[in-house]
């Protein structure tokens, strides 16, 4: 009986290791069709895994659910902070694991259409991207506004007002001694310290210093020598990309990468209510970087994994290189004024300052809420996890890396 019992053990565990030697080694989800695969498969702890998941679902964010009520609470200190976007009531936590390309967890409803926030930066980084990849932007350390054209603000009145005569009927953002020395890179690593008032947000209303009597009247940092999150100057850099591509960029977006990973349809990037554009004859919404003034992407758990598998693969996939590998690198290339700050939405796990459980080498897309897309080469792992509280990620994390029996 001894005998038998061994020989079934040895047997079972042939057919593990058979099984997993079967499996591609990197897996490409079809369009409408992702596998799943049981924890198991890989010699991962289920048991282990699912406290990550529910430590994810204990903390969960306490701001509201209602995300315009949220944006207000987070950001009405702020002169000019009324949102002009599209808001949306969020859902559940939620979230999904993928390990080696293959589902092996989800919790809540990873098919619900959710406001994504800054996550929303990596989607236009990647457009970006595109662009230089087609020659549209020779050099990303060219200046920006040798690129642009006047641009001509959307207004669908006949006359103008008589106290308008002699006012700009365009607008040049990149025309001023200091916005003249922004490059490309300096937008993309949020250290331009750009001057700006698009769509009616004033840079220096953006996430101000607590010093008003300072807000109109610092000196500007030379582009590339300081780092600021702000709204506005990436608008900027979204408003330069779409005159650049000559096309709405959710347009590039669903042609480029969307349709080719096998995303959905239930995706959406919006701008703003005021931030329509004429160009090339055509009316032209200029989308958001985020959900700091509303709009920005509205996008599931599910196809927010697949650009995260995307983003693993440095932009290949299944074979096709659907935006050049180096461009991952520059995006993971850490930025001097921040060495934990990558492209934009890139955080980076610098001296393992952002998470401390995992390594050096992971990267994390990142939104208000928390909408977190953590990406892990050394692990074969992605996971979403979606409205976590901002200081849990690493807990989460720690929890997540302790189920695969290794660090």
């Amino acid at each position: 009986m001894m005998k038998y019992i061994i020989f079934l053990f040895f047997t079972f565990s042939a057919f593990t290791a058979e099984a997993q030697k079967s499996l591609p080694v990197h897996y490409f989800p079809a369009e409408g069709n992702w596998e799943t695969r049981r924890p198991s498969t890989f010699g991962i702890d289920s048991s282990k895994l699912q406290e990550a998941i529910q430590f994810a679902i204990a903390n969960e964010s306490k701001n509201p659910r209602d995300q315009e009520l949220s944006q207000a609470m987070s950001f009405g200190k702020e002169p000019f902070s009324d949102g002009i976007g599209p808001f949306s009531v969020r859902g559940d936590a939620s979230g999904i694991i993928i390990y080696k390309g293959y589902i092996i967890a989800t919790w809540g409803d990873v098919n619900r259409v959710d406001q994504t926030h800054s996550v929303t930066k990596s989607f236009l980084s990647t457009v970006v991207g595109l662009a230089v990849d087609r020659g549209l932007i020779k050099n990303i350390d060219d200046k920006v506004f040798t690129y642009l054209p006047p641009i001509e603000i959307y207004d669908n009145r006949v006359y103008r007002s008589a106290d308008e005569m002699g006012k700009p009927q365009f607008i040049e953002p990149f025309n001023t001694e200091h916005n003249r020395k922004i490059s490309w890179d300096h937008l993309l690593r949020q250290s331009s310290d750009m001057e700006v008032t698009l769509w009616g947000k004033p840079d220096w209303a953006d996430r101000p210093t607590d010093k008003p009597q300072e807000w109109l009247t610092r000196k500007r940092n030379e582009p590339g020598s300081s780092w600021k999150y702000n709204d506005t100057r990436v608008n900027a850099l979204a408003l330069a990309t779409t005159v650049v591509m000559h096309k709405p960029l959710p347009e590039v977006l669903r042609d480029e990468i969307m349709k080719p990973i096998g995303a959905s349809n239930t995706w959406l990037w919006t701008g703003y209510r005021n931030s329509w554009i004429v160009l090339d004859g055509k009316m032209i919404q200029s989308v958001s970087g985020g959900g700091h003034f509303g709009g920005g992407m509205f996008i599931s758990a599910l196809d927010m994994a697949r650009f995260g598998l995307l983003t693993y693969h440095k932009g290949n996939w299944n074979g096709k290189q659907l935006v050049s590998s180096k461009w991952f690198d520059f995006a993971t290339t850490p930025t001097p004024a921040n060495k934990e700050y990558g492209f934009m939405n890139y955080f980076l796990n610098t001296d393992k300052k952002l998470l401390p459980s995992a390594s050096e080498e992971v990267f994390v897309h990142i939104g208000n809420g928390t909408n977190m897309i953590y990406v892990d080469r050394k692990h074969e792992l992605i996971a979403v996890a979606r409205w976590i509280d901002n200081a849990e990620m690493d807990g989460f994390i720690s929890r997540l890396l302790s189920s695969l029996n290794q660090k």
